[in-house]
């Protein structure tokens, strides 16, 4: 059964009288288990029936009628996440430093999350059963690290003996299950030979394996007694894009995709020109740092064109290094479009140290150290991939209103798109020169 937390005011959970501590024990007969559960057998559906165990034990029989898209009001219990037992030689979560929320050391390896959520898994810690159940429910797409299709190399990189990867794979491509996949590149150890073996292996069950996103190892400064390794330097990363983009060519004419994409990050390293935003097909990993910049460039034309000239004199953007230059290019067009100087602020990332320079992990303690003399006009807009959804907290738990209090300027969370910005902009209009009523 799956426990009710709380209950929205005037939705359709609060007409029907359900309570926090009820419990959800099946939908149009089908027992419900965890939100997975639920998820499927409710789904998208507008009609369907519900049966519930109120707090009190009594069992209740619920018609359930909504629009479409419209929203029961009801959170649920979250399932805890199934734990991971590999010991990665780059494992992400082994190099934080101290002083984040408690949830971001969690070692999560949940293949019930990976279709829920797209977090990637490696199907190293899932058994027969689980197996048998993302088979059953038909839990697809799934996304799966792979990092290389050699099984004694893949058992170095996740620092545990695992089954084979390659017969897994066709077992669950086999049984209609789509997977995205991904590769981690340590230099010296997976890269080279051995990356191109990995990828043409996985492009061999193409459409099953329907992508394969190649990433750069990412590390802090915090790996001590953790195995010796190192970013990509600009010809080692200029070579794993030489050998991508020798199989995508090859892979597009046999079967007219190309497979294989470079994270935004490896065209950095490189100090290589971007591809345009049909090179990346229909953006499978987009999520995964794979085209981004590309979508942002393709996106800014349509905010350009939406832009209106506002009240707003100046206000200030924070981003992390590597998407400095894309973001000042577009605040420099926005102005002429808007009148707003939009400060663009680089915050380095000194909390995690090392080579870190994404935006979504910047810190408050950062933000605050490296902004607290620096002029910030009428705002600050934070890119919400810094913020804990629901909760307006950065990764060290900071809140915007502590933000705020500490800046002294009004704090706003805007989408890290083009057009996220420019509604940001009008949002910030709004309140600070909207008409008095």
């Amino acid at each position: 059964m799956l426990k009710i937390l709380h209950i929205h005011p005037d939705s359709i959970g609060d007409e029907l009288e359900l309570e926090a501590g009820d419990a959800v024990l099946a939908v149009n007969g089908q027992p419900v288990r965890d939100l997975l559960d639920f998820h499927l057998y409710s789904g998208d559906a507008v009609d369907f029936l519900l049966e519930v165990q109120k707090k009190q034990g009594e069992l209740w029989d619920l018609h359930i009628e909504r629009g479409l898209d419209e929203d029961l009001g009801i959170e649920f219990e979250h399932p805890e996440p199934t734990q991971c037992g590999n010991n990665c030689l780059f494992c992400f979560v082994h190099q934080l430093p101290r002083g984040m929320r408690r949830t971001l050391y969690v070692k999560d390896e949940d293949y019930r999350f990976s279709y829920l959520y797209g977090s990637y898994i490696t199907l190293t810690n899932v058994g027969e059963a689980e197996i048998a159940r993302i088979i059953s429910q038909k839990l697809s797409p799934l996304y799966v690290s792979v990092h290389a299709t050699d099984d004694q190399l893949r058992a170095r990189l996740l620092g545990q003996k695992t089954p084979a990867i390659l017969p897994l794979l066709k077992r669950l491509i086999d049984a209609g299950i789509e997977l995205h996949t991904q590769i981690v590149v340590c230099p010296g150890i997976n890269d080279g030979e051995q990356l191109r073996k990995s990828i043409i292996d996985l492009q061999t069950f193409y459409p099953g394996v329907r992508s394969l996103a190649v990433v750069p190892v990412g590390l802090t400064g915090y790996r001590r007694h953790l195995p010796a390794l190192r970013v990509p330097s600009r010809e080692e990363a200029a070579a794993i894009l030489d050998t991508i983009d020798g199989l995508q060519n090859s892979f597009l004419v046999r079967s007219g995709s190309r497979f294989v994409f470079a994270a935004d990050e490896l065209y950095l390293k490189a100090q290589r020109e971007f591809p345009l935003a049909p090179f990346y097909e229909d953006f499978p990993q987009w999520e995964n740092g794979v085209g981004m910049v590309a979508m942002f460039r393709q996106e800014a034309g349509e905010a350009l064109a939406a832009a209106q000239p506002l009240a707003l004199e100046e206000v200030s953007l924070v981003t992390g290094e590597s998407a400095a230059e894309e973001l000042r290019r577009f605040a420099e067009n926005l102005r002429d479009r808007t009148g707003v100087h939009i400060r663009v602020h680089v915050v380095r990332n000194t909390f995690f140290g090392g080579q870190v320079s994404v935006t979504g992990l910047l810190t408050g303690r950062d933000i605050l150290e490296q902004l607290r003399d620096k002029p910030l006009g009428e705002a600050l807009l934070l890119p919400a991939v810094m913020i804990k959804e629901g909760e307006d907290l950065l990764l060290d738990d900071l809140s915007l209103t502590e933000m705020e209090r500490e800046l002294g300027v009004p704090v706003e969370k805007v989408a890290a798109t083009p057009l996220g910005l420019v509604a940001g902009l009008e949002v910030m209009d709004e309140i600070l020169h909207g008409e008095e009523p």
